[in-house]
């Protein structure tokens, strides 16, 4: 690319020296053979030139599409590492806005950069050293008006920059805006809120319209006024040059290719202003993508990972703390050992870390002190990828993929047949549905499986489990959106499925409870009993008291 660029400048610069031949020794000597070739050779360099610059433009979107990519496909791995409380704290329109907007600046300008930056440094060089070995008292006049306009440029670029960083904002609040009230627009109807949400979208749109005209105004401060400052020297090489023509100290031919290059020095002059300028939107750009990429994750695979080794999944805390940054431990010492194979209902109010513990298990968290084992192993020396593949998660609210119910149900494990598959439906108590549906396995169920009930999808979630047959099994209140009917046909699923498998049930339904092995009673981020089900319901105490509107 950079070679074709060299190539398409080396022949732009020809093209104004021929035109001094063309007036002095074929026009005004009157040799017509001689313009005939000079006409010859500017039509051959202007065609070459054309090739060249076809060539390198290109080359240049090949390019950059590549470099797009590479930045995004950056970025989107180190979203991949950050845990749950960052996507808990950050809007995602404003992920959506770095990923797409702003390296797509950052691309844009950085590109343009790299490939306009050489191109017009050399086409600058070589122009100067034209209009001085032309006329270097003429070339002299022309410089008078460089030092304010670069004086315009340095001191106009440093408020532009601020000006594109609040533009990049407000459009992610628009972004951020449409994505929340799109997902909730069953909300927005039902509570006849539409003209509100309209006011509320005017709003962040003015306040777009308000950065983008603040930011345009300080483009053409940065770029336009230094490129009409220039305009004011060529002026006045107008002015002088033409006075040596009628003077008779220069001749008409020198005078019309020293404003050929004069004309063609105020191009890369003004272009390498303007990507000065576009810096600046490109450095707003890049700290809001530093923004997430300097997040650190707060898990990680160890820099010398141990293997694990298949285990029969037994798991153990040890004086587990954690918080949420916020003041209050929201487990405070937990010790827990659950052997391989048991079944163990942890059971509390809202609020009281049963889903802390999930996160825990499957390494979406680190414990703040003490530690999480597997097979006597700390989760903290092994490589992410295979504790999360012992350990698998079911949740209240699961994600399901714009796809169909086939590929959704083998997303743990893409290579299952399709018995497996159907073992898998049936298991989760979905094989009549399916078999209902026109379409079979096939039915796309739509945006986050919106096509589908809510236990539906939780029933898709238990398929998606089953087939990917883990170690241990964490069911994070798995059966919340289930009618009595569709929970009893899942409970069955479940007993196969957790037969002769480590399983954590986060619960707070009695009939799931007391098909646990053993029950763990959590308050305040520790645990308050620890029993047999049958025996914690006789007794008097947490448990009983959480369960005893149930009985």
């Amino acid at each position: 690319m950079v070679l074709l660029s060299l190539a398409g400048t080396a022949l732009a610069l020809v093209l104004p020296y021929l035109s001094k031949s063309l007036i002095d020794d074929a026009i005004l000597g009157q040799d017509f053979s001689m313009l005939v070739r000079l006409v010859g050779l500017f039509l051959g360099a202007t065609f070459l030139s054309f090739l060249a610059n076809v060539g390198s433009g290109m080359r240049y979107t090949r390019v950059s599409a590549d470099i797009l990519f590479d930045m995004r496909l950056a970025l989107y791995r180190h979203l991949q590492r950050l845990s749950p409380r960052f996507y808990a704290a950050t809007p995602l329109g404003d992920v959506v806005s770095r990923i797409n907007n702003d390296i797509g600046e950052i691309q844009r300008v950085t590109a343009e950069t790299a490939l306009g930056w050489l191109g017009n440094i050399l086409f600058l060089i070589g122009t100067v050293a034209m209009l001085v070995w032309l006329d270097a008292r003429l070339f002299l006049v022309g410089l008078l008006a460089l030092p304010p306009s670069l004086w315009a440029l340095v001191r106009y670029r440093r408020q532009l920059e601020d000006r594109v960083r609040e533009l990049r904002e407000r459009s992610a609040d628009i972004g951020s805006f449409l994505i929340e009230t799109l997902q909730g627009m069953r909300l927005v109807v039902a509570s006849n809120a539409q003209e509100r949400e309209v006011d509320r979208f005017r709003a962040h749109n003015d306040g777009f319209v308000r950065a983008l005209l603040s930011m345009r105004w300080f483009t053409y401060l940065a770029g336009g006024f230094p490129g009409l400052l220039l305009q004011a020297g060529t002026g006045a090489v107008f002015l002088y040059g033409g006075y040596r023509v009628i003077d008779g100290t220069t001749t008409l031919g020198t005078f019309v290719a020293f404003m050929a290059y004069q004309a063609r020095l105020m191009s890369p002059v003004q272009a390498l202003m303007g990507l000065y300028a576009n810096l600046a939107s490109a450095r707003a750009s890049l700290v809001r993508v530093h923004e997430i990429l300097d997040t650190p994750a707060d898990v990680s695979d160890p820099e010398e990972a141990l293997a694990l080794a298949p285990g029969p999944g037994h798991l153990e805390l040890r004086d587990v703390r954690f918080g949420f940054g916020r003041g209050q431990l929201v487990l405070d010492g937990v010790d827990l050992t659950i052997p391989a194979g048991q079944v163990v209902a942890l059971v509390g109010a809202s609020g009281s870390g049963k889903s802390t513990l999930a996160d825990l298990l499957v390494r979406q968290l680190d414990p703040e002190s003490g530690s999480v084992h597997l097979d006597g192993q700390n989760l903290r020396q092994l490589r992410l990828s295979d504790v999360r593949r012992r350990v698998a998660v079911v949740e209240q609210d699961p994600f399901i993929f714009h796809t169909s119910i086939g590929e959704n149900v083998r997303y743990g494990n893409p290579e299952a047949t399709d018995a497996e598959v159907a073992t898998a439906l049936e298991a989760a108590a979905l094989a009549d549905l399916v078999a209902s549906l026109p379409a079979g396995i096939d039915t796309i169920v739509g945006e986050r499986g919106r096509q589908l009930s809510a236990g539906e999808r939780q029933r898709l979630a238990v398929a998606r489990a089953f087939l990917a047959n883990p170690g241990v099994l964490v069911l994070d209140e798995a059966t919340g959106a289930l009618d009595p009917a569709s929970e009893g046909r899942v409970l069955e699923g479940y007993d196969a499925l957790m037969r002769g498998r480590t399983t954590v049930l986060i619960t707070h339904r009695p009939e799931l409870a007391m098909r646990a092995d053993r029950a763990v009673m959590i308050r305040d981020g520790a645990i308050v009993e620890d029993g047999h089900p049958s025996d914690l319901i006789k007794r008097t105490g947490p448990f009983q008291t959480l369960f005893a509107g149930d009985g």
